[in-house]
């Protein structure tokens, strides 16, 4: 994977459109020093730049020029800095969508992709995606794609999570399964630590999945916010407005021009107030009516992801399941052998009971006083045959009340 970045990604643009090479030999961004930036902790980061046309290059900017170029605040900048950890967050904003899915961290825009820059497998394999499927669509390989290159890059992006996350539940099911039969068969310490790691494992990976799926599904619940990550028509409303008002129609005045209330009569002032109301009723409708297709759009992209991720989330939930079910059965083995223990101790405890009759015997007979019973012959057998009866009888008297009182199964 090395390789195929260093064929794909050429050598870094310090700075990109943002930084002019000074005769100092100094790369001021925006007229501000890169060494103090670096002293004050807002050095210059490492960004893959990918565009519309599947260009792509290396570029290193500071976090002030990235704000500005994004029209972000510092607090969604920081969800993409490697160093902090913070949960998956897809944030749609004016002009960029913020997204933060596991490896994946970037920003999208209507034009471009900036990506943290990163060896990961994952990163690159996100990029080389994006690029196939933006020359796929440009040469017409495929089918044509309705979707807007912000909303591209976000499949792409959602399906490297997915994909990321399924493989990992699949890897811990592979090593689960098979543990979990071997604890059965043999409860032993080992086992016990290994389930022990494998479900704090799981605990970990299942809160990772759930708060994707999380995100997603907000998303999908959220009108406003898939409406605000519609960045190509906002781009193209925009422009809309930037040059529609300065053009002018080449057979008469703009009925956006002022009139003169003198010079024109009363009824041609209420035709142009009503042509500039009905104007704006339908211009408010259409971009309604476009704005709701765009969302069923991204609302039905939103869904193929959710059933996957969903899916995801089933599977792990099935293995919390059967880890669950083990440990029962563990807790029901250890409680009959526990149990089995129990009626063991009692048994022994009254078979001692038992033996002591005879040491009372014994003590009762080896006091230092006379009776008549030491000088007649065969008075010895006739104790112990007496007293091992007794101390019989005690025993099964004691089994018979065991079993009425249900404390042993006999």
């Amino acid at each position: 994977m090395s390789d195929l970045k260093d064929r794909l990604l050429p050598p870094p643009l310090r700075g990109d459109s943002f930084s002019r090479p000074s005769s100092s030999g100094r790369q001021p961004l925006l007229g501000l020093d890169v060494s103090g930036l670096k002293k004050r902790g807002q050095g210059l980061k490492s960004w893959i730049r990918v565009d519309a046309f599947a260009n792509t290059q290396v570029i290193e900017v500071d976090k002030f020029s990235m704000m500005r170029r994004c029209d972000l605040p510092a607090r969604d900048l920081r969800l993409l800095d490697p160093l902090f950890v913070y949960p998956s967050t897809i944030l749609g904003r004016e002009r960029a969508i913020v997204v933060n899915l596991e490896q994946i961290r970037c920003i999208i825009t209507a034009d471009e992709v900036l990506l943290l820059n990163s060896l990961d497998d994952y990163v690159l394999g996100y990029v080389v995606e994006l690029q196939q499927r933006l020359k796929a669509s440009s040469v017409g390989d495929t089918s044509p794609d309705y979707l807007p290159f912000e909303f591209r890059a976000l499949e792409v992006a959602l399906e490297a999570a997915c994909t990321f996350l399924d493989a990992q539940a699949s890897e811990l099911e592979i090593e689960a399964y098979p543990l979990l039969d071997e604890l059965t068969s043999k409860i032993s310490t080992v086992n016990l630590e290994r389930v022990r790691r494998l479900k704090s494992r799981l605990v970990a990976l299942t809160r990772r999945v759930q708060k994707v799926r999380d995100e997603i599904e907000q998303l999908m619940d959220d009108d406003g916010d898939m409406a605000e990550m519609y960045l190509t028509e906002k781009k193209k409303r925009m422009e809309g407005s930037l040059y529609g008002d300065q053009s002018l129609p080449n057979d008469g005045v703009s009925f956006s021009a002022p009139v003169s209330p003198v010079s024109s009569p009363p009824s041609s002032r209420r035709l142009e107030r009503s042509l500039s109301i009905a104007r704006s009723r339908h211009d408010s409708a259409k971009s309604s009516e476009s704005e709701n297709e765009n969302i069923e759009e991204l609302e039905m992209l939103l869904e193929a992801y959710f059933v996957v991720i969903d899916s995801t989330l089933n599977k792990l939930t099935s293995l919390k399941e059967y880890i669950d079910d083990t440990e029962d059965f563990i807790n029901i083995q250890l409680d009959n052998v526990r149990n089995q223990l129990i009626q063991f101790e009692l048994l022994l405890t009254t078979a001692t009971f038992v033996v002591a009759i005879f040491g009372v015997v014994a003590g009762i007979f080896g006091m230092n006083f006379e009776i008549d019973l030491f000088e007649e012959p065969g008075v010895f057998k006739w104790v112990l045959t007496i007293t091992g009866v007794c101390g019989v009888l005690v025993f099964l008297a004691f089994l018979w009340f065991y079993k009425r009182r249900r404390l042993m199964p006999l």
